[in-house]
């Protein structure tokens, strides 16, 4: 079975860490660490999504969790990293249907308790403001679905609403797995949780104010569409104001459930994004999350490369946090260049 890569290889077997984990901790040992950060994969451990639970997953995630301890390292577990088993896909629509919610927290229920013992530092979701535009809005990523004119090779999809509510989902299924950690098992276990999003820096394109407007808008659609909610319990209001119906309501008591539902916010920061504003005055239709935050889509300048790194940016989006959303407690997860 080929990949969709452009030599149509796969990631079937890549690190290899589940037969090399031992010689891994080693080097990490060696080079001085005292943390590591790695995702633990649904469908190995639970290969039909809920229910039994697959034994030699179990084994392979409790032998190097133990082991990273018995080299003082300190395991960062993330429970779901864009790897949704197929089963739940073909089911049910995966994200797209609230049913991913409740099978997410008995999968994380099963993480709780297995590992919990050892792990305290738990990430629910790893960026979960990019798999919705990747998965649902250009379908670059699986389950690659969009609509005209948004991306190519989709079969089925609609860019204007399948990534709102995959993001809705996503956000309840983390509201859920944190409100089980904290009443079953954070007294007895003692660790924290939280969830981790991208955090590109977006900047204006030109020195004009409409493209200053863009950049202030594109921060609150790529950061403020989970810190908000979090922080307030409920989406920006600029969200709120463009996206309209198609942007999910959150009624009572989801917003009690939502707020405040983390102990820290990791952050995977690379770039710097120019925003350009488009004009949408017309009501342009159809619509996706670009066109709905007026910003010209910055596909393009990602695929060729024309992006930008900077070390000012990270303390720019720092400041921004700590700014609009209470200074919260962050974990640099990610950050580097691409």
């Amino acid at each position: 079975m080929t990949g969709h890569s452009s030599d149509g290889s796969t990631a079937d077997v890549s690190a290899d860490q589940y037969h090399h984990y031992k010689e891994d901790v080693k080097l990490m040992h060696k080079m001085g660490l005292d943390a590591y950060r790695f995702s633990i994969s649904w469908p190995r451990l639970i290969p039909a999504g809920r229910g039994q639970i697959n034994p030699k997953g179990l084994e392979y995630y409790n032998n190097l969790i133990d082991e990273l301890i018995l080299h003082g390292i300190q395991p960062h577990v993330t429970i779901y990293h864009f790897d949704l088993p197929q089963v739940l896909q073909d089911e049910y629509g995966g994200l797209l249907s609230p049913r991913f919610i409740d099978d997410y927290t008995a999968y994380a229920n099963v993480c709780f308790k297995s590992f919990g013992d050892r792990v305290k530092h738990w990430v629910t979701v790893n960026e979960p403001n990019i798999e919705p535009i990747g998965g649902y809005d250009n379908g670059s990523q699986p389950p690659r679905r969009c609509s005209y004119p948004f991306g190519a090779d989709c079969a089925e999809g609609n860019s204007s609403t399948e990534p709102y509510m995959a993001a809705h989902h996503l956000l309840l299924a983390h509201a859920s797995a944190v409100s089980l950690y904290r009443e079953k098992y954070k007294a007895a276990q003692g660790g924290q949780i939280g969830i981790t999003l991208l955090g590109w820096w977006h900047e204006p394109a030109t020195d004009t104010p409409q493209d200053a407007a863009a950049a202030v808008r594109m921060n609150d659609f790529h950061i403020g569409w989970f810190m908000h909610p979090l922080v307030y319990g409920d989406y920006p209001p600029v969200m709120r104001s463009r996206v309209g119906r198609r942007l999910p309501a959150l009624p009572a008591p989801e917003p009690a459930k939502v707020r405040g539902s983390f102990d820290f916010i990791g952050f995977n920061h690379y770039l710097i994004m120019r925003a350009r504003s488009i004009d949408t005055s017309s009501g342009q239709e159809p619509r996706d999350y670009y066109v709905d935050a007026a910003v010209e889509n910055p596909a393009a300048d990602i695929t060729t490369g024309e992006v930008e790194t900077a070390p000012w940016s990270l303390r720019k989006l720092l400041e921004h946090l700590k700014l609009n959303y209470g200074n919260p407690t962050v974990w640099i997860h990610e950050n580097g260049i691409i």
